[in-house]
Formats: C-alpha cells, structure tokens, sequence
C-alpha cells in the first residue's frame, strides 16, 4: 500500500506539474484550453470552470491539456483562440514548456532537498582508490588488488567513486575496458561487469577505503575526557591501521581497561589520542558512537543548494543520454529499464526511508520525464516540436495524412517501450519470474 500511495503521490505531481506547463502557455497566448485532466480514460471527477473542465480520471499514468483547434482533423472555424491558428513560435511556447516545468522541478526540489542537509558517504567524492575486492568477483578474476587506482572506464575519466558507479552500471554483462595506475605505472584490464539486483546493475565487486568515524561522544566518560570529538576519522588502534568498526569496538572491548592508543585525523591533521576505556557492566567502553564509515555532512546556503542541484542534474542528465546511447549501440541491455511497477517499489522504498528521500526521487524521476518528452518522436511533446521546425525550415507544412502516419510511428514506437519496461518490470517480481520458463 506504501508502495501504490507514494507512487500515485509521485506521479500525480510530476503529471500535474507537466500539464500545467502547457495550460499556463497556452492561456498566456490566448489558446482556449477544453479540457484539464490527471490520468487518461473515464472521468472519476470534474467540475467546469469558465471554458475548461478540469477533471481526475480512471488511469493514472499520464494526463493531458485538450486545447481548441488543437488537430487538424479538429472541427476548426479559424477563431483566433484555437491552437492551429497561432504562429508556429507560439505552439512552440506551449508545447516546450511541459518539459520544461519538469526539468524545473528537478530542480528546485532536488535544490530544497539538499538544503535540508544530510550526512553523506565521504569516499563518493574520493579517488577511485581500491580498498576491498571481493572474494571470487569479476576484478578479482582481472587481477585487480588493493591500492589500484582506476582512472577511466571505456575511456571515460572517472575521478570519483560516484562517477565509477555511473560508470560501471550501466555495463551488466558488456565487455569494458578499465585503466588504472598500479606502483605508478597505468594497467589495462578487461572485464564483464556482473549483474546484481533486480534492476541487474553493473558490479566489478570493488570497494574504497573504508575508515570508521566518531559520529558523537558522550560527556563524562572516556572519550569525551580524552579529546575525542564528533567527525575525527579513526585511522590506527594501538599502532594497528587498516581498521574497521568492529575491529575498532572489539578492541575496545578487550582491552581490559587497560590505556590504548587512538591515532585520528582531524581536519586532514594526524592526532594521536590516548584513552582508557571504562568498565561497563560485563564489557568496556569509552563512551562514543563509531560510523562504520566517514560521513561528511552538507549544509549549504539556498544558493549552494541550487548550484548542487543544477550540477547533480546536470550529471543525472549525462546518465541519461549515456544510457540512451548505449541502447543505440547495445552496449547498455534494455533489461536495466524501469516501468511503473518499479518506479512504484521504488517510492515506496524512499517513501518508507523518509520524506526526504522521495522527493530526491520524484526530483530524479520528474529529470527523466523531461528528458524523455523533449525527444523527437512523434506523439511526443518533442516528436511535435520537430515537426514544427521541420516545416518552418520547409516554409510549408506536412499534409494531415504525412501528419497521421509520422504520429502513428510514434505510437508504435511507444507501444513497444512500454512493452519493454513492463515486460522487465514483471520479470523482476519473485512469482512471475518463476513463470517464465525461456529465461
């Protein structure tokens, strides 16, 4: 139910936020708008003001702005407030600003999100330097060991993990080529990332270097007597590195209350700290909570948060058109598409994580909306807009029938990746699954 509601909440909004691009261009230039309605097929509710009926209907998985004199096959009698009889720059106003309210939103709620401030994994912002390789996994069959660095993937400089991830995900089971620097000196492997999940993301079974953290310190016991503060990354434990948070609280534990030796860095200074853990019914302890790993907490200004978020969508958007261009060349499989199945689990998931992380998501979805609208195919808001241009360099336009059959490719085209993504989605529900035996 979480699942349905956040989803239906989601949707409803990037929809709304959508349609109400073309209703406000529309009135704007003067175009008598009929109909305003969230979802497609029967009407649940509607009420009529003035000329529009706004309305909620059966199927919520889109909606639509009918205008007056908006097709040609339209009943038209020339009035100047039909659609057909605007410029062609005036349709463009109100066929682009759909998307463009989309790519908007992203925006500024990915903008409000990051405002609210949040602890974030250190290491996605650091060289790819390799701390852990997985037993068995893809580098390790590839040689691949602690130290290496990776700097490109396909050729692609990746100088963050984040940009790794974005990297290698896309590439389930396509053969890629990865260089990194051993001792110096640049190594090239080749290797097939292997698919995880559900969604059958890209993995090479590598991990950073994962130092544990003070996130808090109690008052009054040892920690807090010793000078440790909130941030201080653990670096060795009685001149032992290479340390993780259960190793950190194991010795802790079995120190039998004797003085042990902290070494941690604080603002990029080494500090050695020494402190005596104090006996706490049947075990020891120094009075501080420890990360598993370094987090760094942002807190920007309003305008910091909008120039992250433009750079973060910005980013997003390379993705996107990466990905598209590895469907083109089949270098990125189709099975990594998601439908409304699985953006539905997937705000469920956010949404049981906090309202946080599903506006981070509606922000992610309403990008990809945008995009995706923008693209010249017929039926589409960008298909509509090419054809525009088309006849504007043409200086005549298309006939009705060129017009029907070019917007019916499109409808084909769209039939046909709806029925890729719900094909993918219902093959990654358990039951399903299970039913298709070719797989």
């Amino acid at each position: 139910m979480t699942s349905l509601l956040a989803f239906v909440f989601v949707l409803g909004v990037l929809v709304f936020v959508h349609e109400l691009g073309h209703f406000l261009a529309a009135r704007r230039i003067g175009v008598r708008v009929l109909t305003f309605s969230l979802g497609f097929g029967p009407k649940l509710l509607s009420f009529k003001r003035g000329d529009t009926e706004y309305c909620i209907s059966a199927i919520p998985l889109g909606g639509y702005v009918k205008m007056a004199g908006e097709n040609p096959d339209d009943a038209r009698t020339g009035a100047p407030d039909e659609f057909l009889s605007k410029s062609k720059w005036q349709r463009f106003q109100v066929l682009i600003m759909g998307p463009v309210m989309n790519l908007a939103l992203a925006w500024v709620v990915l903008a409000l999100v990051l405002f609210q401030g949040a602890p974030m994994a250190a290491f996605e912002k650091m060289p790819v330097v390799v701390g852990t390789v997985e037993e068995g996994s893809v580098a390790a069959q590839s040689g691949i060991v602690p130290g290496d660095r990776v700097i490109s993937v396909e050729g692609v400089d990746v100088g963050t993990w984040e940009q790794l991830g974005l990297a290698i995900i896309p590439k389930a089971n396509r053969l890629v080529t990865v260089v990194l620097i051993r001792d110096g000196q640049p190594i090239t492997v080749r290797l097939t990332p292997k698919a995880v999940g559900k969604f059958e993301a890209g993995d090479i079974g590598i991990g950073p270097v994962i130092r544990p953290q003070i996130s808090s310190v109690n008052s009054g016991e040892p920690a807090a007597a010793a000078g440790f503060r909130e941030g201080d990354t653990i670096l060795k434990v009685n001149g032992k590195d290479g340390v993780t948070r259960d190793s950190v609280i194991a010795a802790i534990r079995g120190s039998e209350g004797k003085p042990m030796t902290f070494e941690i860095e604080r603002a990029g200074q080494p500090i050695s700290i020494p402190v005596t853990p104090r006996a706490f019914e049947d075990t020891f302890r120094i009075g501080a909570v420890i990360s598993p790993m370094e987090l760094r907490k942002v807190e920007p200004t309003v305008v910091e948060a909008f120039k992250m978020s433009a750079i973060q969508n910005w980013e997003w958007t390379r993705l996107i058109f990466q990905t598209l261009g590895g469907l083109l060349t089949r270098e990125t499989s189709v099975k990594q598409l998601m439908g409304p199945v699985a953006i539905a689990d997937l705000s469920g998931d956010a949404a049981e994580a906090g309202l946080l992380q599903l506006f981070g998501l509606m922000s992610m979805i309403s990008l990809n909306l945008g995009l995706l609208n923008l693209m010249p195919i017929p039926v589409l808001d960008g298909g509509h807009i090419t054809i525009l241009a088309i006849e504007g360099l043409s200086r005549r336009d298309f006939s009705i029938k060129v017009k029907e059959k070019m917007l019916l490719a499109g409808f084909v085209l769209l039939v046909m990746l709806m029925v890729t993504v719900i094909y993918n989605d219902l093959r990654r529900v358990e039951w399903f699954g299970s039913l298709m035996l070719w797989k």
